[in-house]
């Protein structure tokens, strides 16, 4: 990756005693440019949309798509960049005021606790562990979340085959975890991680999407704001029905009371 000479100079001036934070840490790189395809973009939007930690305040979660990812302060310009992750504990904003430009694990102090790689061709030799680094190279993306970050959950979906694997950190090593009917339990955060076929932003193919415990899909907010719109026309609909009869009912009693000679006003 190249690197700016003021960022160059900078790292060498500063050495190992001020660490370098986001701000000097960005994920814009010239060299990169932008997201691979669409799904890369849609995908981890829609996990986003659907993580519901009951446990955690919203304003303690923080959620990186596509976001440089500094894992090593003694490298500090070596970084994965992964499709999806989720950190638990930090402020939603980068020191409770600003947008994040990346994510540094030293100056944040908490590493992610999810990641998720959207297999591509080309990649999945590195994403599934099945590489190894060269002495004095950057490490792997599996050797980076399994053994520096140690990251509980490491999560791999395959839209070309629909393949969906996760591993659990388990005494420091991935465990594979087991897929029921395409669904993944991670019980640390009480929530499970499926294969769901619908529509999403108008494009209805197979997506991955957080469950509840009881196997239920979480709906974004947009969808639960047409719930709750669908729900009050509902509510709406039964009171007129109520409405009706009941005035049905008194034009009915009404007419009886007339029948008999009674002035149902009067009465």
């Amino acid at each position: 990756m190249a690197v700016s000479r003021p960022l160059a100079e900078q790292i060498d001036s500063l050495g190992s005693v001020n660490l370098l934070t986001m701000y000097d840490l960005p994920s814009e790189d010239p060299e990169e440019l932008g997201l691979p395809d669409e799904f890369h973009d849609l995908q981890p939007q829609l996990l986003s949309a659907t993580l519901r930690l009951t446990a955690v305040s919203s304003d303690r979660i923080f959620t990186g798509t596509d976001l440089n990812l500094y894992y090593d302060a003694q490298h500090p310009l070596w970084h994965k960049r992964p499709d999806w992750f989720v950190a638990i504990g930090v402020p939603r904003l980068y020191a409770e005021r600003d947008l994040r430009l990346s994510y540094v694990v030293w100056d944040e102090g908490v590493n992610p606790f999810v990641v998720v790689e959207l297999l591509s061709p080309g990649t999945e030799k590195e994403d599934l562990g099945q590489t190894e680094s060269e002495a004095g190279e950057p490490p792997t993306k599996w050797e980076v979340y399994e053994r520096i970050l140690n990251v509980p959950y490491y999560i791999l979906y395959d839209r070309y085959n629909g393949m969906l694997r996760g591993f659990h950190l388990i005494d420091g090593r991935y465990q594979e975890m087991a897929l029921e009917d395409n669904r993944l339990w991670l019980q640390d955060l009480k929530l499970g991680l499926g294969l769901w076929q619908g529509k999403y932003e108008e494009i209805t193919r197979q997506w991955l999407r957080w469950l509840d415990l009881e196997d239920n899909w979480i709906a974004t907010p947009l969808e639960q704001s047409e719930q709750q719109r669908a729900e009050e026309r509902q509510q709406r609909l039964v009171a007129e029905q109520e409405r009706d009869l009941a005035q049905a009912k008194a034009a009915r009693m009404a007419e009886r009371l007339k029948a008999l000679g009674i002035n149902p006003d009067e009465v």
